[in-house]
């Protein structure tokens, strides 16, 4: 049970922003080798090693949202799955999966309201802004995770916070 304690008192150090994200992953990782056994401790992963997986699996978590062109639902289903898999083992992926969950819950919002409003023949632009919006931000996010950046989508309603 202490080593639960210890990590809860570094995410709390990290959060108030005390240590850097890259001393809370080695502080966490040296925790958890220090609670196992000798013959049972694995060798850690370097951060830059870290830094480069959640970069790419941010990227994969943005773009996953393209396959909703590909398959109904996929672009909700997809990026919902990698994030919920990945989070616990790369903690820089969660708020890149708020963001994008975010997106998906606004998008599927204005694309519900676009669609009413084409009865009064607004609403067919509208629609087709959405869908350009749905398919372009999802490549910049997925451009900027890439990068180390956290890109946050414009006209994203925010249910969860990052």
């Amino acid at each position: 049970m202490a080593i639960a304690n210890e990590i809860e008192h570094l995410h709390r150090l990290r959060e108030s922003g005390a240590i850097s994200e890259e001393e809370f992953i080695q502080a966490k990782q040296r925790a958890l080798t220090e609670a196992l056994p000798p013959e049972k401790a694995r060798p850690s992963l370097s951060a830059n090693s870290i830094e480069q997986q959640t970069r790419e699996w941010a990227m994969y978590l943005h773009l996953s949202q393209l396959m909703g062109l590909l398959i109904p639902l996929g672009g909700l289903i997809a990026p919902i799955l990698i994030w919920q898999i990945k989070k616990d083992e790369l903690p820089g992926l969660d708020a890149h999966g708020k963001v994008v969950l975010n997106w998906v819950l606004s998008e599927l919002i204005y694309l519900l309201a676009a669609g009413l409003l084409t009865l009064i023949l607004i609403g067919i632009p509208l629609l087709i802004a959405v869908v350009v919006l749905g398919i372009v931000f999802p490549i910049i996010g997925g451009v900027k995770a890439n990068n180390g950046e956290l890109w946050r989508y414009p006209l994203s309603i925010q249910f969860l916070n990052p």
